[in-house]
């Protein structure tokens, strides 16, 4: 089995600066894209980054020039560092991750969110 967890959420001040880490866990052959969405109340979940295997990343117009992502491969982590964060940064953050679990002797692909962390951005 595969587990995706997301966390480092919190209240941030505008300005300010918060990074997320995204740890992927268990039976992992290989892990190809994994990125980061978020969702704000009353809207739909949108896009934040999304880094590939070959280590680039696509960023949403909204955030490009002040968030970024890193990617440690030995931990399987993914992280959302989140400069300058304004108040319409606020929504729920989930990682998601597309990775091929070995498992009874097969590879499967497959897509896996995490549970998703509250991320508050006011002064």
């Amino acid at each position: 089995q595969v587990q995706l967890v997301d966390s480092g959420g919190g209240l941030v001040q505008p300005g300010g600066s918060l990074r997320l880490p995204c740890t992927a866990s268990g039976s992992i052959f290989s892990i190809n894209a994994m990125g980061w969405y978020r969702q704000a109340p009353g809207k739909q979940r949108e896009l934040v980054a999304v880094m590939s295997s070959g280590d680039t990343t696509t960023y949403a117009d909204s955030v490009k020039g002040r968030f970024t992502t890193s990617r440690e491969n030995g931990k399987n982590t993914l992280y959302l560092q989140m400069n300058t964060p304004k108040p319409e940064d606020t929504a729920v953050y989930y990682c998601n991750a597309d990775i091929w679990a070995a498992d009874w002797g097969r590879i499967t692909p497959d897509s896996y969110w995490g549970q998703g962390t509250q991320v508050t951005v006011s002064s």
